[in-house]
C-alpha cells in the first residue's frame, strides 16, 4: 500500500497542512519539538484511529480548535481508497470514501502501518499493559473482529467490576446478575484468547528467522503468552469457556475483596526468550533492541502475509538508536517492498544507499519546506 498524499487540520501544531509523497521513502528532517513527530503520529491516527502517544484524543486537537481532522488517499492493491478521520471533543467520525463508518471496527485495517520508535523497546522491557496494547492494535489491524470483540469485553468487563464493588459494599447481592456477566466476559473473552494465541504463534514464527539471521544463527528468539486463566490453545471454545467460569467461581472471594476481575486478557502478558532466557530480565541491551527489532520486522512480514500487501512503515527517530549492522538490515528488508516515512535530526550519520533516493522534508515549528 502507499500514501499518496496527506491533509491536516488543526492536528497538533499543524494549523493546515497538504503534503504529497511519491517516493518510497520520506525524509522529514528538524530539530526535537519542531512537529517531525506530529506528521507520522498523524498517520498512525488515521489508520489505527488511536495514537501510540497519549489516550487523550484531545491532546491531537490543536490549541483553540475544535476539532482535528486527518485525510490520506491510499493506494491499494484493489485500488485507491479516501480516508478521513475527524477529532472532537465528543468522539471520532471516520469516513472511507465519503461514506461514514458507523464502527470504528469497520474503519480500522483500511490503512495496516507498522510504527518503530524509541519507546518500543519498552514491547520488551516495558510494563504488562504496553504488550497487551501492542497485541490488541496489532491484531485489529487485521481482524475487525477482534477490536468488536475487545470493545464488547471491556464494557462488560467494567458492568461485572462496578457489580463485584456493590456487593463488597452491600450495595447488592445479585449473585444471579454475576452470573450473567461470567457468561458473557467468559464468551468473550474465549473469543480473544484465541485470536492472541494465532497471532503470537505466527508473530513468532516470522521473529524466530528474523532473529536469528540478525544474530548469525547464534540466538533463538521466541514467545510465550503468560495466561492469567486456564484457558490454552488446545481446548475447544466450549470446553475454554466452561474452565473460565470455573476459575470465576474460584476466585471469587478474592474478587470480591479486590472489587475487581482477576482472571482474563486483561490481566494477561507475553514474554521474549532468547536461547530460553527471559530478555526482559536476563537480556543485555543490545539483545533486547534485536529482538524489538526482530518483532517489528516479524509485524511487516505477518501483515503481508495476512493482507496480501506491505503495510506502511513508520520509523520516529529511531535510526539513530540502531547500530550500522541493525540499520543496514533493517533498510535492506523495507527497500523497493515498504513505503517508509522516517524522523530524524539530521542526515549525517544516515548513508546507506536507500536514504540517498527519499524525498526529504524540512521541519521548522510546523513548517514544511524543501520538499525533493
Amino acid at each position: 500500500m502507499f500514501i499518496k498524499n496527506l491533509s491536516l487540520t488543526h492536528f497538533r501544531n499543524y494549523g493546515q497542512l497538504s503534503l504529497s509523497f511519491d517516493s518510497p521513502i520520506q525524509l522529514f528532517i528538524g530539530n526535537n519539538a519542531q512537529g517531525k513527530t506530529n506528521v507520522l503520529e498523524s498517520i498512525y491516527v488515521l489508520a489505527l484511529a488511536k495514537s501510540h502517544r497519549t489516550p487523550r484524543d484531545k491532546e491531537l486537537i490543536g490549541w483553540g480548535a475544535d476539532f482535528a481532522s486527518i485525510r490520506s488517499d491510499v493506494e491499494r492493491r484493489y485500488g485507491s481508497v479516501r480516508l478521513e478521520l475527524q477529532l472532537t471533543g465528543k468522539g471520532k467520525r471516520a469516513k472511507i470514501n465519503g461514506m461514514e463508518q458507523q464502527k470504528l471496527s469497520a474503519y480500522v485495517g483500511a490503512l495496516n502501518v507498522v510504527m518503530f520508535a524509541p519507546e518500543d523497546l519498552a514491547i520488551v522491557k516495558g510494563a504488562p499493559a504496553q504488550r497487551r496494547r501492542f497485541i490488541d492494535m496489532e491484531i485489529g489491524q487485521v481482524s475487525p473482529t477482534y477490536l468488536y470483540y475487545l470493545s464488547n469485553y471491556n464494557k462488560v468487563l467494567a458492568q461485572r467490576n462496578q457489580l463485584l464493588k456493590d456487593m463488597a459494599m452491600k450495595k447488592s447481592r445479585s449473585k444471579e446478575m454475576l452470573g450473567i456477566w461470567n457468561i458473557q466476559l467468559a464468551e468473550l473473552a474465549v473469543k480473544l484468547l484465541r485470536k492472541r494465541f494465532e497471532f503470537l504463534r505466527k508473530l513468532e514464527a516470522w521473529a524466530k528467522d528474523i532473529h536469528s539471521g540478525i544474530t548469525g544463527k547464534r540466538e533463538i528468539l521466541s514467545l510465550h503468552y503468560v495466561n492469567s486463566s486456564p484457558v490454552t490453545e488446545e481446548q475447544t471454545p466450549e470446553q475454554a469457556v466452561d474452565m473460565l467460569l470455573a476459575a470465576y467461581e474460584e476466585v471469587f472471594d478474592r474478587e470480591l475483596a479486590r472489587g475487581s476481575t482477576m482472571i482474563g486478557p486483561h490481566r494477561d502478558d507475553f514474554t521474549l526468550k532468547v536461547n530460553d532466557m527471559d530478555v526482559q530480565t536476563y537480556g543485555s541491551q543490545g539483545q533486547q533492541r534485536t529482538s524489538a527489532l526482530s518483532i517489528k520486522l516479524a509485524e511487516i512480514e505477518l501483515i503481508k502475509e495476512e493482507v496480501g500487501e506491505y503495510p506502511v512503515l513508520l520509523l520516529d527517530d529511531v535510526l539513530s538508536e540502531l547500530d550500522e549492522h541493525r540499520q543496514t538490515l533493517l533498510l535492506e528488508t523495507i527497500q523497493d517492498r515498504v513505503q517508509t516515512f522516517v524522523s530524524t535530526t539530521g542526515v549525517e550519520g544516515l548513508k546507506h544507499q536507500v536514504l540517498q533516493q527519499a524525498s526529504r522534508f524540512y521541519v521548522r515549528e510546523g513548517e514544511i519546506s524543501g520538499e525533493r
